[in-house]
């Protein structure tokens, strides 16, 4: 179960973050706007990266034992500079939610943009493929579970922010509100990366 919640708690935070996509999720959800799609999307992504990065260094830290120590460092350098970031941004930065704007009416350059934002993001694939792949070494044969944990994580997020839409919008108009998420992720980030090397 440790494993699962771990998964879980770490993916939530990492796609907490402000970006393109989880603005272009939460405007959608405000419209209503093939939101289903849009979520089933972003979730099954995430899933099929997150068996990559789980199920590939696996494999890998069999074969060359050092990459697991290479990984948690890593990953404990990584997870260290996006709390810091977080730190940053809640302290210096003034964001907020402006769900105007030109969205595709059509389902099909809907579905188009949402695996754009996805598939063409960078840190997609540092997060669920190498992050979450180095973290999952650590539970060794309870790997599987930290990575169904980890999708699990992902769905729920996805389905929440894009339904809940219409409940938050009015709340992250207002820049406090993202100040409020940015710090509570940095702590998040913070205690993940000390657990990394612990």
């Amino acid at each position: 179960m440790h494993a699962f919640l771990s998964g879980f708690s770490l993916t939530i935070s990492l796609i907490l973050s402000i970006g393109a996509q989880n603005a272009f999720v939460l405007k959608q959800g405000i419209k209503k706007e093939h939101i289903f799609i849009i979520c089933f999307i972003c979730g099954l992504s995430d899933a099929v990266l997150i068996f990559l990065g789980v199920s590939g260094f696996g494999f890998l830290v069999e074969k060359f034992p050092s990459i697991e120590t290479l990984a948690r460092y890593g990953g404990f350098t990584f997870l260290f500079a996006y709390a810091l970031k977080s730190f940053y941004s809640a302290y210096s930065m003034s964001h907020q939610l402006n769900p105007e704007g030109t969205a595709p009416k059509s389902l099909f350059k809907t579905v188009l943009l949402t695996i754009a934002f996805t598939w063409l993001n960078p840190h997609v694939y540092l997060d669920t493929v190498l992050l979450l792949g180095s973290f999952s070494t650590k539970f060794g044969d309870m790997a599987p579970l930290f990575g169904f944990g980890a999708m699990t994580g992902s769905f729920i997020f996805f389905f929440t922010l894009g339904y809940g839409a219409r409940i938050l919008a009015p709340l992250f108009k207002k820049p406090k509100s993202w100040k409020i998420l940015e710090f509570i992720i940095g702590c998040i980030m913070l205690f993940l990366a000390i657990m990394l090397i612990v």
